[in-house]
């Protein structure tokens, strides 16, 4: 029989199933003190006085800009690569994306780039840690300093991840996703991180219907609420995330020593920093590599693979609509990388074997990479 080797596997054990049936068990479902205690314990694990949680990544994207009075006529400056969300959290505020370019060892973004894009309309830099990578930090909060910016940071790939001893998340305002795939789960979810009072107040009466009072409601409000039941799912998962993001890097750096791809870039921790290998992307010369040949070929030997991401983000059909045309939005590094991506297997539930597989299967590859 073919082995079979998926390219994310999420790790629910008996502990999460247990913890879920106790909430299940109290009848007391909706968000409550066991949302509370996933608060104090993740802000906590991030280094920070408050986190929120919400319903979702894009729902913690959603009530951080809110909160900063992100609005109509604001520029919010952000990778051109990434999940679409991280842009489109930006549209729901009817403020206006600005895309800056991401630099190719990282394909996070270019913080040179991004400081050119900058206009006195700019109000915010929207950050996003890709991969597992954290994106650079010192160089984005000096820009940000030096012209009054707030700084959002998109967390969702990358709990746990470090830059200079420091979890990210605690640079800005964070926000993490707790969807399936992340390194962390409560099956959907997020939450928001700062140790900024103000925008704590404002994220919980955003989330909430704007409620300051049981049936006060002091301004427009969202039903962006986790229920006790996620949030008691992601205690437990907290409590191994360290554990699981250790494999994750285990596993990288074992596919980093055995996999001989010529022509091929492996992904690596950038200087100062730790890396949490979300996804493991590999980044293939066209003119070495066929990338869809080579994704049939794994996939025919039993091993998932994706790629993330397709398109920059300006290119999706949306943006295109919105007037992103190539001349406004030009991003030559994140277009390229667009054409060069492949994820390979590197969550926490594989196997030795499975790594030995997953090596021999790409480096057997007909005519190498």
């Amino acid at each position: 029989m073919r082995k079979q080797i998926p390219l994310i596997r999420p790790i629910i054990a008996e502990q999460e199933v247990k913890a879920a049936s106790r909430v299940l068990r109290s009848r007391m479902l909706a968000q409550g003190a066991i949302a509370a205690d996933f608060e104090r314990k993740f802000a906590d694990y991030i280094g920070v006085n408050e986190a929120i949680t919400v319903s979702s990544g894009t729902a913690a994207l959603d009530v951080a800009l809110k909160s900063l009075g992100i609005k109509q006529g604001d520029e919010v400056i952000t990778t051109a690569f990434s999940f679409i969300a991280s842009a489109n959290a930006i549209l729901y505020q009817r403020a206006k994306p600005i895309f800056a370019d991401i630099l190719r060892d990282t394909f996070n973004v270019d913080p040179q780039d991004l400081q050119a894009k900058i206009t006195n309309k700019t109000k915010a830099v929207l950050a996003v840690h890709l991969f597992g990578q954290p994106c650079d930090v010192a160089a984005i909060r000096e820009i940000c300093a030096d012209h009054d910016l707030s700084l959002i940071e998109d967390c969702a790939q990358a709990h746990g991840a470090e830059f200079e001893g420091r979890k990210v998340g605690s640079f800005g305002i964070g926000c993490f996703s707790f969807y399936a795939t992340k390194n962390m789960t409560t099956g959907e979810g997020g939450m928001v991180t700062t140790s900024d009072a103000a925008v704590a107040r404002d994220a919980r009466l955003l989330r909430d219907h704007g409620q300051a009072a049981k049936y006060v409601h002091n301004v427009l409000g969202y039903n962006y609420r986790m229920t006790d039941v996620e949030a008691a799912v992601g205690i437990v998962q907290l409590e191994k995330l360290d554990a699981m993001n250790a494999k994750r890097i285990s596993n990288a750096h074992y596919l980093n020593q055995h996999l001989t791809l010529e022509g091929a870039t492996l992904p690596r921790a950038a200087r100062g920093t730790t890396h949490v290998y979300h996804q493991y992307v590999v980044m293939l010369l066209r003119e070495a590599t066929d990338r869809n040949r080579f994704a049939a070929y794994l996939q025919a030997h039993g091993i998932g693979c994706a790629i993330h991401y397709t398109l920059p983000i300006y290119q999706q059909p949306l943006y295109q609509s919105l007037g992103y045309s190539p001349e406004l939005a030009a991003c030559p590094v994140a277009e390229e990388v667009a054409q060069s991506v492949l994820s390979l297997p590197v969550h926490p539930a594989l196997t030795h074997d499975d790594l030995v597989y997953i090596v021999q299967t790409v480096n057997d590859f007909e005519g190498g990479l």
